[in-house]
């Protein structure tokens, strides 16, 4: 198998003609063009044929979604491209097909797999440290490829990701949380698990604030359901009901269908038997992977203390595909082996199938075998955002009995097929699941309206019309992305690389240092540079003088709000356009300057796009707080904190990250070929990605959380002797190398 590498996706841009470039950015220009979507979702094994879904626990519903959303949308006459993008997995432990760079799904519809972080398979909770190099590295695929017209992120990594390429490159954001980890954390909590254990599980800080990022940026929100809107998304700051929409997913009606008169048993039913004493009884079937937030030990416990349903029907417990038990992460093995206890605890030999493995093809086979034994479908998650299981089942003419959370409440209103429970009263379960077992004039009136009630709410053209006719308004009222032309010739220095800087503690602090990196600067006329600094420019202009430094070639100046070139420090106009989006000063002046412990800097210390205080964090609210209350003041803003001390407000579009992949893009330049030195968190932005990072020795500790992140070194040496440190670590003057490009975690989770 040929696998492509990430030098090999940079090598392929490299061959992309400008005019070929311009021809497909253009195509934003002109409303009436068919549209390029970019949905993208970074976790779980998705492939287009054969899913394994329930293979762990982050292949599930999403990816069945995602891969019929695109399906669904490559057929509309208006849409040119649909692109999923995702992760290159190469690990002998799953398929090769994950290796494959990009892959068919349908007409007009392709996976398109980014090369970014470690190569082996990950669970999502692991993907965080990596999110700076997919946005770098899908940068280059839109070089390559053109920009889209809109980009979806599909859960809290994919719309953080989502969330800052719409922002650098202002193209119109889509997002749809799937689960969202306030809710999943608040439901947890429920069953007295500890908070700082689940914290390190599950990471809910980052993903919480990723979320946030997520809501604050988006056009519009996609969601299941009325209750995720109004019960699940309205625990979140950037609550913003007027950008939610409703939009149910569909189910494939032309594979879940009922059993029809020549119906025959299929070969799954077979795997099932064997498990049973008398197969002839109905089946009480679920089918979730094994994740603590599915409540499949709840079920298994309520059967095993109920005598009356182990007398009127059997469990099938469908909980994903194992090869190995011992081989799956330890959270889904101790679900199965809780299970197992059970099964043992209230000796249901002969009455709970749980087969460890089928294929996607089975699924519907299983309904149907159901529906066949006048069974029913239990979904008795902790909580649940849609249930894509749910409609299956009801397609196929099979009562249900669900979790009274989310989509279950929808779902049930709409096609009235079953019945709600609280996953937590197995007395209710009990209920639930007897009525359906035991009233057959019922179970008949339910099992049609399933059937006429998901051919009536829920096919996927439906959804995808609602889709395009909410995205048309969105593109209607959005203006053209400020880069969608760039610029025919290059204006910067004729250098193969650059370095950027921070000056203040990172340049500055050791005279003898500094003139040795001045003097290394000006004989290396193929080395560029820049200046990156917290200062307004004309007090970064005065310092640059006092200090000696060369000319930068690029100074970004006021926190990443500005941005000059050369000795004429010409404004970069495009960047200039853009900075200004969503920035009220006057709101955020209103919210913070009375806060105890905020005091507003001098004016010297104030500029067009950014705000700065002083902060004593003895008396100030942490800046978390912060962020809350500028977000329930209904301000877009960022907030980054320096040296302990010093607290910057800017806009969502500013800040060191967005300046500096600004730069890149706009003038084609390798993140490879740019080191970056800093020493403070308002530097933080710049270091992480794909350029190669170097933090001086004297750094505050805001920035010891960088330190297992790629390409990011941490010199021993302090100030300018660090940023020689690094230069050298790189061999960055020379052939250059990336020693720190790959940081394994210690975990040996997948």
């Amino acid at each position: 198998m040929s696998v492509e590498t990430t030098e090999e996706l940079d090598a392929g841009s490299s061959k992309v003609h400008d005019s070929t470039q311009k021809q497909q950015d253009m195509r934003l220009l002109d409303s009436d063009s068919p549209l390029k979507i970019s949905l993208i979702s970074l976790h779980g094994l998705i492939r287009a044929q054969d899913c394994e879904l329930g293979r762990d626990a982050d292949t599930g519903g999403q990816v069945k979604y995602v891969l019929e959303l695109a399906r669904e949308l490559a057929k509309h006459p208006n849409v040119s491209d649909v692109e999923v993008l995702t992760r290159q997995i190469i690990d002998s432990r799953v398929s090769e097909d994950y290796a494959r760079l990009e892959e068919p799904i349908s007409e007009n519809a392709k996976i398109v797999r980014i090369p970014f972080g470690p190569k082996r398979y990950l669970r999502k909770e692991a993907l965080w440290p990596y999110i700076e190099m997919f946005i770098d590295q899908t940068l280059v695929h839109f070089r390559r490829s053109g920009l889209p017209s809109i980009i979806h992120g599909h859960y809290a990594d994919a719309g953080l990701a989502g969330a800052q390429l719409a922002r650098l490159l202002h193209i119109p954001f889509i997002f749809t949380g799937h689960s969202l980890g306030r809710v999943k954390k608040q439901r947890l909590l429920l069953g007295k698990s500890d908070p700082e254990s689940l914290e390190r599980k599950y990471r809910f800080r980052l993903r919480t604030e990723a979320e946030e990022i997520a809501l604050e940026t988006a056009a519009m929100v996609v969601t299941s359901t009325s209750q995720e809107v109004h019960d699940q998304y309205e625990l979140y700051d950037h609550y913003v009901p007027g950008r939610m929409e409703v939009i149910p997913p569909g189910v494939d009606l032309t594979s879940f269908s009922p059993p029809g008169p020549e119906w025959s048993t299929p070969p799954i039913a077979g795997e099932i038997e064997r498990f049973l004493n008398d197969s002839s009884k109905p089946m009480i079937l679920t089918m979730a992977r094994p994740d603590e937030r599915k409540n499949l030990e709840k079920l298994a416990e309520v059967y095993g203390q109920s005598e009356q349903l182990q007398e009127l029907a059997n469990l099938v417990m469908v909980m994903g595909t194992r090869d190995d038990l011992r081989e799956l992460p330890k959270s889904q093995r101790q679900v199965i082996q809780n299970v197992i206890y059970l099964i043992d605890k209230y000796d249901l030999y002969g009455k709970v199938a749980y087969p460890k493995s089928h294929v996607p093809r089975d699924i519907a086979d299983l309904y149907r075998v159901a529906t066949h034994g006048r069974g029913v479908f239990i979904n008795p998650a902790l909580t649940e955002p849609f249930g894509l299981t749910l409609l299956e089942a009801g397609a196929t003419g099979l009562p249900i009995v669900a979790t009274n959370d989310g989509g279950p409440r929808d779902i049930i209103a709409n096609c009235n097929n079953g019945l709600l429970i609280d996953p937590l009263d197995g007395e209710a379960i009990e209920k639930a699941l007897l009525r359906v077992l035991t009233e057959p004039e019922q179970w008949d009136q339910w099992s049609r309206a399933g059937i006429e009630g998901t051919r009536e709410h829920y096919s996927w053209k439906h959804h995808a019309d609602r889709y395009l006719r909410d995205l048309d308004d969105i593109l209607t009222h959005a203006t053209t992305p400020t880069l969608v032309e760039r610029p025919r010739e290059r204006r910067l220095p004729e250098f193969d690389r650059l370095i950027i800087t921070d000056l203040d503690n990172t340049l500055t602090g050791d005279p003898e240092a500094l003139a040795d990196f001045n003097e290394m600067i000006r004989e290396h006329e193929h080395v560029g540079f820049g200046i990156a600094t917290g200062r307004r420019l004309d007090s970064a202009m005065e310092l640059i003088e006092e200090l000696g430094l060369p000319t930068p070639d690029l100074i970004d100046t006021d926190a990443g709000t500005q941005l000059h070139y050369g000795e004429s420090l010409a404004p970069d106009l495009s960047w200039r356009k853009q900075i200004g989006y969503a920035w009220n000063p006057q709101i955020i002046h209103r919210t913070l300057d009375e806060i105890p412990g905020l005091f507003l800097q001098k004016d010297i210390h104030q500029s067009e796009f950014k705000i700065s205080y002083e902060i004593d964090q003895q008396l100030a609210p942490s800046t978390a707080k912060i962020k809350k209350l500028l977000r329930e003041a209904g301000v877009r803003a960022k907030v980054v904190l320096s040296l302990g001390m010093y607290l910057d407000i800017i806009p969502v579009r500013g800040g060191s990250d967005l300046s500096l992949r600004h730069v890149l893009w706009k003038w084609g330049f390798s993140p490879e070929n740019v080191l970056v030195a800093g020493d403070s968190g308002n530097d933080a932005g710049m270091l992480l990605g794909r350029t190669l990072g170097v933090v001086v020795g004297n750094y505050s500790p805001e920035l010891e959380r960088l330190r297992r992140r790629p390409r990011v070194y941490f010199a021993k040496a302090p100030h300018a002797r660090g940023i020689l440190e690094g230069i050298e670590y790189y061999q960055f003057l020379n052939n250059i190398v990336i020693p720190n490009d790959r940081i394994e975690s210690t975990s040996k989770e997948r």
